[in-house]
């Protein structure tokens, strides 16, 4: 144990988490409430069990305040193996709820280790690239941390959970701040928007389109003849590619991802089937309009209406009940918080440090960005949470752990 150093911890970044739990906490109550319980801290009702966790959760603050900062990097590449050991398990231990096998469960008491695997994932990639001193132009550092990325996404993805496989993704972010080329984020960028593309318009027209375009560029370029043959070798790639698009939606996809991917791409309209959860919840975002109905006052939250309203789309009955003012509040919060984030990984005087707080501000920001473009109908359902909002144990554990973390860090940045 070390000295707690509680003075220096960035309390900016504790005003923003504040906030963002007594956020979720209200809406959580509001989801589930009715009118014969009135206390909050009733351990019957969602809200009794999330104050519970929000208790143990300033537990672990504590905890993680007392501890020597020199121990998340000793001891980053076991809690990353330990990570990967939990995740393993679930295949013959695992208790599986909705379709997926990604619980332990211990009586009543559950509790998902994929949410977990994020903070042992931004450990180890922050132990080994402050370790190697490189900056990730190397093909043999790419394998390594590629490695590190893809082995718990794998395996969170043959739960199956792909929307936690998904998070993993994050991960280039704090690799782009590290040396890795913005060429490989933007072929990315491309082969996710060519897929989504082929999708919307068929392959056909697709393919079309880059013949065009390459006859285009070959007619304004055709004197730089190697530049010429790197870019029609590169759109002969992404027509192949487009050819394959068919293929893998229908044979590697599940018949409840395509589903969702055509209503979100509006090729079909399933209100009352697999689009209802979107649908009631723009409905009741709709409701809201600038100020809201009025904490427990939405007549879609009110009505259970919202499938899981109290988790993944926790942010509908923000959008209900306080309206378009008070979402914006909660989306500067949040934001804030990630910008925070970022800012004090900048003035770290360790790599690991600043990997690591790069790390922990992508994924609270992913997570935003999915769950709240999943909940207005721009992504596909995918089911992750809202971090410090949406009810659960794990995942505000996972969140507030990977946060004070850093926090701690960067208390102790000048002493290390």
């Amino acid at each position: 144990m070390a000295k707690s150093n509680i003075g220096a911890i960035d309390w900016l970044s504790i005003i923003f988490f504040t906030f963002l739990l007594f956020f979720g906490w209200v809406n959580i109550y509001s989801t589930t409430f009715s009118p014969e319980v009135s206390s909050f801290f009733d351990l019957n009702q969602y809200s009794g069990k999330q104050a519970m966790w929000i208790g143990l959760s300033f537990v672990a603050i504590i905890l993680i305040v007392a501890t020597d900062t020199r121990f998340f990097e000793r001891f980053s590449s076991i809690i990353y193996l330990a990570s990967l050991l939990l995740l393993l398990g679930l295949f013959p231990f695992g208790k599986t709820i909705s379709g997926a096998t990604s619980w332990y469960a211990i009586g009543t008491f559950t509790i998902q280790p994929s949410e977990f695997a994020k903070i042992g994932t931004a450990l180890a990639l922050a132990k080994f690239i402050s370790d190697i001193q490189t900056d990730l132009k190397s093909i043999k550092s790419l394998g390594y941390v590629s490695l590190i990325i893809i082995i718990p996404a794998l395996l969170i993805l043959a739960q199956p959970d792909a929307g936690s496989a998904m998070v993993f993704a994050a991960f280039l972010f704090p690799l782009h701040r590290e040396g890795l080329t913005g060429y490989i984020l933007f072929l990315l960028f491309a082969v996710a928007t060519l897929f989504i593309l082929t999708l919307l318009f068929g392959v056909h027209w697709i393919v079309l389109s880059l013949f065009v375009l390459g006859i285009v560029i070959y007619y304004f370029l055709r004197k730089q003849r190697g530049i010429v043959l790197f870019l029609l070798a590169g759109f002969a790639a992404m027509a192949a590619y487009c050819y394959s698009v068919d293929f893998v939606f229908h044979n590697v996809f599940k018949q409840h991802h395509r589903d969702r991917f055509n209503i979100v791409l509006g090729k079909t309209k399933d209100i009352r089937g697999i689009g209802y959860n979107t649908n009631q919840s723009e409905i009741a975002i709709g409701n809201g309009r600038w100020f809201g109905k009025g904490w427990t006052k939405g007549s879609q939250t009110q009505g259970n209406f919202v499938p899981e309203q109290h988790t993944d789309y926790i942010f509908s009955a923000a959008g209900e009940e306080w309206g378009f003012i008070g979402s914006l509040l909660f989306i500067t919060a949040f934001l804030g918080l990630c910008l925070r984030v970022l800012f004090l990984a900048e003035r770290q005087k360790s790599q690991f440090s600043r990997v690591y707080g790069y790390g922990v501000s992508s994924i609270l920001f992913f997570h935003f960005l999915i769950n709240i473009g999943m909940v207005i109908g721009l992504f596909p359902t995918v089911g992750i949470p809202l971090p410090f909002l949406s009810y659960g144990g794990s995942s505000l554990w996972a969140f507030t752990i990977l946060l004070f973390i850093f926090l701690k860090m960067d208390a102790d940045r000048n002493r290390r």
